[in-house]
């Protein structure tokens, strides 16, 4: 017989008695385990058990062994019962230990590198870094999660032939990374097209409880909103909630210097272009005068009717052409005024340096009733002051939804170089808004005033616009409310309570003899000096 069977046979006989064993020694281990079990319970009751009342109950333990040693029998009974629990506590086998929970990288970036390999991969590439079978540690740098298990930052390589320089290919891979790490937040995506690496950072939400206030600004400049860190290099002290901060705003000079003398406000229905057409009015208002053109005609300027310094509110498109009309015969006006003062070395009059400010809000919907109507397209009328508005301290702002971008004129479009949008807008919708590609994805849902601004040439950066909500809305919250009421320049019976009446005296007021009547002097009808203000359209 070789000795592999000899071999083979031994492990056969040593398999046989093993099972053997294990069968007569059943018992004994179920009892071992049982007994094992009854050591732990005693061990964990005796450490529970507070020290001043050990020795009462080590005393008891010791007195009741005694009377069962005392009984009949008692110690046999007493280890047959031991034995009887032990193998009831011993008969079922010990738990497995709990599987490890899987690595949260794991399992989403694995999820993510699946998503992207149909985009990233290519047919004819000999040594793929996007393929099916391959692991994410191979095109992935570096990671990052939150608290949460969320992704906050990502570096990950795509290969070379990848078109990283077409938007819509870009367009893709940032929503598939969105998809997979969350749609809730905004995430910035930095393409480094030199080394054909994408960085990825989730973006911390900004304030939404700003509420309207005089902001620290110099004449001249005002704040549409507030930005991160890194979008500015300026903060000013902001009243938030029952404390003062310091946040980052974002700051657009308007003037004779500027160079984005025009704003132009787009953005997705109900998300807050009234409310910053709104919010800049309040800070103009201490220095400039303004015209308000409510295209939509649903009052949401109304609380400026009759207030100091503005001309006029229209709704109506007669209104509207009329306000219009005499904004481009004022801004000629102040051209040839300037012009002459230049010409002469003298100063020029106060009423052609004094900021004139039109706003505009929804102006699409009256051009569309004039084109019905067969009158003038009321954003014909803007030409000059757009174009000239600079020299002639006239500013427009124009606040429209992004859906009507097409129905703005080209010359509105060209002259207005700081641009916001608001709203959660598609990648193609933001750059035909702010004129340059967007590196910010939207969040699904973002909350009223949340968008994006360019100021120039400059880039994109985040917004949060001011809550600036209409004084004459009853669903506002009271407190949004006060603080538009507060700017505002004198008070209101629409929006603020009536001054009490004086006390009605004790006793009826004596009546006096009439004086005589001052004599009648003729009225002249000529024309005298002549105004310096301009008359301010009723």
């Amino acid at each position: 017989m070789s000795l592999h069977r000899h071999l083979g046979k031994g492990r056969e006989i040593a398999r046989t008695a093993g099972d053997h064993a294990s069968d007569m020694f059943a018992p004994l281990t179920v009892i071992g385990r049982g007994l094992r079990h009854h050591t732990g319970w005693a061990k964990d009751r005796w450490q529970a058990t507070p020290k001043e009342r050990r020795g009462p109950t080590l005393f008891l333990s010791a007195a009741m062994l005694v009377g069962i040693y005392l009984l009949p029998h008692g110690l046999l009974f007493a280890l047959i019962a031991l034995m009887a629990s032990a193998a009831w506590a011993g008969r079922a086998p010990k738990a497995p230990p709990a599987p490890p929970a899987p690595d949260v990288a794991d399992v989403k970036l694995a999820a993510l590198y699946s998503a992207l390999t149909p985009y990233l991969c290519g047919p004819e590439d000999a040594n793929p870094l996007y393929h099916f079978e391959g692991s994410y540690r191979s095109a992935f740098g570096s990671w990052e999660f939150d608290g949460e298990g969320r992704l906050s930052r990502l570096e990950l390589t795509y290969p070379a032939y990848f078109t990283d320089t077409e938007p819509a290919a870009r367009a893709r891979i940032e929503q598939v990374v969105q998809g997979k790490a969350g749609r809730a937040r905004e995430y910035r995506f930095d393409w480094d097209e030199e080394s054909n690496k994408l960085r990825i950072s989730a973006m911390s939400p900004l304030p939404t409880d700003i509420v309207a206030q005089r902001f620290v600004a110099a004449p001249g400049e005002i704040v549409l909103g507030f930005t991160d860190e890194d979008g500015t290099a300026r903060t000013i002290p902001v009243g938030q909630g029952s404390a003062v901060t310091q946040q980052p705003p974002v700051i657009w000079r308007t003037g004779p210097r500027s160079g984005e003398p025009h704003l132009l406000a787009l953005g997705v229905a109900g998300y807050g272009t009234s409310s910053l057409v709104r919010s800049i009015a309040l800070q103009a208002l201490p220095y400039a005068d303004l015209v308000v053109i409510d295209g939509a005609g649903t009052g949401e300027h109304a609380c400026l009717v009759n207030r100091p310094g503005v001309h006029t509110v229209e709704t109506s498109l007669h209104g509207a052409l009329a306000a219009l009309e005499w904004a481009a015969q004022e801004t000629d006006r102040r051209l040839a005024a300037l012009n002459t003062a230049r010409h002469t070395g003298s100063a020029p009059p106060e009423d052609v340096t004094r900021p004139l400010w039109l706003l505009l809000d929804h102006p699409t919907e009256l051009s569309e009733l004039a084109h019905a109507e067969g009158r003038p397209d009321p954003q014909d009328l803007l030409e000059l002051p757009l174009r000239h508005g600079r020299a002639a301290r006239v500013t427009v702002v124009i606040a429209d939804d992004v859906e009507a971008r097409d129905r703005l004129t080209p010359t509105v479009r060209t002259t207005t170089r700081a641009r916001v949008l608001l709203g959660p807008a598609g990648p193609e919708e933001g750059h035909l808004a702010l004129g340059a590609p967007l590196d910010i994805v939207p969040a699904a849902h973002a909350p009223i005033g949340r968008g994006y601004a360019r100021i120039g040439n400059g880039v994109p950066v985040r917004l949060q616009v001011p809550a600036t909500v209409d004084p004459l809305d009853d669903e506002a919250p009271a407190a949004l409310r006060d603080a538009v009421i507060a700017l505002l320049p004198h008070r209101d019976t629409r929006t603020e309570a009536a001054a009490d009446a004086p006390p009605r005296p004790e006793q009826p007021p004596l009546v006096r003899p009439a004086e005589p009547a001052p004599a009648v002097r003729p009225v002249d009808l000529g024309k005298g000096e002549p105004m310096i203000r301009s008359r301010p359209i009723s």
